[in-house]
């Protein structure tokens, strides 16, 4: 049975850090693509960084270029986003997804997501 997992949500002041978990279980994380999407109040769901499942590549929403990054430890089977230089408008709950490719149609299992707040 395929489950994700997200942890390392919470309050943050702008300009902060933090590091979010995605632990996966019930398949190989190498053999698919593993992305994190994020949903703001109000707003559609967007996708923010993904790592290919063809050649390992890494993908960034503009927005965020520079300040997140996007890892993988295969030995844990667990993707990691680390976000610096937070802003408010990063305000949302972030989801981890896996699938086919690194589009929200070919994301077929999604973790039920972590609330990140941004705010003084």
């Amino acid at each position: 049975q395929v489950q994700l997992v997200e942890s390392g949500g919470g309050l943050v002041q702008p300009g902060g850090s933090l590091r979010l978990s995605c632990a996966a279980s019930g398949f190989t994380l190498d053999y698919y693509a593993i992305g994190w999407f994020r949903q703001a109040p109000g707003k559609e769901r967007e996708g923010v960084s993904c790592i290919s499942s063809s050649d390992g590549s890494t993908y960034y929403v503009d927005s965020v270029k520079g300040r997140f990054t996007i890892s993988r430890d295969n030995a844990k089977n667990t993707v990691y986003l680390q976000m610096n230089s937070l802003k408010p408008e990063d305000t949302a709950v972030y989801y981890c997804a896996t699938g086919g490719s690194c589009t929200y149609d070919g994301m077929d299992y999604w973790g039920k997501g972590t609330l990140v707040t941004v705010s003084s």
